[in-house]
């Protein structure tokens, strides 16, 4: 039995400890009785006009190939004018001038472009219509980004190297592809890494991708850079070019059309 001095100062340490409780406790809150609570006004988003079809270029988009001329590209080696074939509203790679970047830069933006390998495509694996858009070519060569293009139509390869995939990082969610001598659609949105002041990379890339209106790819966090040899890794940038890729292989050519960007930031 404990004596009365003790039990009283039992019972007036457990009314302390409850009297503390209940004053650090968080009050209810109150559900909101108004809906305007919940309103948002502003700031208002900008009017952007759609095109006619959902491949149409929308007011705000530039038009980086509108089947007329390369007037807003370059060649990727030495800046001079790009000099890919121009023909019928396409054009076509010319692999004996190597690849060709936009002469504007970017950073996060929405890309729209078409792509086809030819109808009677030979080859099989990596030699068959590759091809590829660095979606931010931080040099000359095949440095950058890449999204992969390729005849992936009954053509196995290593997954993480077919059509739509993030070049040796990241396979497709889905083999979307259409027959050759077919059009087909890459839909991206890209959001460009960041770098601290000293080059350290404060937030990465992300890529989001729909293959003939497929989503392949799904907000895919990118590890650095495109290599054929070793870990994808990072270097700092600020912006940078829209490349597409003249390919070594043998294989007949790509050809692209109607490609548009919005940018983001």
């Amino acid at each position: 039995m404990k004596r009365p001095f003790a039990a009283a100062l039992t019972l007036c340490a457990l009314a302390t400890s409850m009297a503390w409780a209940q004053s650090t406790a968080p009050a209810a809150t109150a559900e909101p009785t108004d809906p305007k609570a919940t309103e948002q006004w502003e700031p208002v988003p900008k009017i952007v006009t759609p095109g006619a079809q959902d491949s149409a270029p929308p007011s705000d988009a530039i038009a980086l190939f509108d089947g007329h001329d390369l007037s807003q590209w370059e060649a990727s080696k030495d800046h001079s004018p790009a000099h890919w074939n121009v023909h019928d509203g396409v054009m076509t790679v010319d692999k004996t001038t190597g690849n060709i970047q936009t002469k504007r830069h970017f950073r996060s933006y929405q890309l729209h472009l078409e792509w086809r390998v030819p109808k009677d495509i030979t080859g099989e694996g990596q030699a068959r219509g590759n091809s590829g858009v660095f979606l931010a070519s931080t040099g000359p060569g095949d440095e950058g980004y890449e999204v992969q293009i390729l005849d992936s139509w009954k053509n196995t390869t290593y997954v993480n190297g077919q059509a739509a995939s993030i070049y040796k990082q990241a396979p497709p969610l889905a083999n979307a592809m259409r027959p050759p001598g077919e059009w087909q659609t890459y839909d991206v949105v890209w959001t460009a890494p960041v770098f601290a002041a000293d080059g350290t990379l404060k937030s990465p890339a992300y890529v989001t991708l729909f293959h003939n209106g497929v989503l392949v790819q799904n907000h895919t966090q990118l590890a650095g850079e495109t290599f054929y040899i070793g870990k994808p890794r990072y270097k700092p940038y600020d912006a940078a070019p829209i490349k597409l890729q003249a390919h070594g292989d043998h294989s007949q050519p790509i050809s692209f059309r109607n490609i548009w960007v919005r940018p983001l930031d």
